[in-house]
């Protein structure tokens, strides 16, 4: 089971709310008690999803810089088109890679 997935998944977080809501309701304890825990448990799915987000997001960062090239069309003043595709890859003397 690939847990990283699960505790990320909005729907197994809904399931287990219910889940926990209908066993709360069916013990007979009052509204109050069952939507505090309800509450509880969505606040800790929000922390947990957010917590592994954003570890997937990190891990995927190697610090290399993106070399993706970007295409643009530029139509002069007096009607001329051109195509300039600008890369985000730094070159020597260069600091802001473009």
């Amino acid at each position: 089971m690939d847990w990283k997935r699960k505790l990320t998944s909005r729907k197994f977080w809904a399931a287990l709310v219910s889940f926990v809501t209908m066993l709360l309701i069916f013990l007979g304890k009052d509204a109050g008690t069952t939507e505090q825990v309800a509450a509880l448990i969505m606040a800790g799915a929000s922390l947990i999803a957010y917590v592994i987000g954003e570890g997937i997001a990190d891990s995927g960062h190697t610090g290399d810089t993106d070399d993706t090239p970007y295409n643009f069309t530029v139509t002069s003043a007096d009607g001329e088109t051109d195509f300039v595709t600008v890369t985000t890859q730094e070159t020597e003397g260069s600091e802001d890679g473009v």
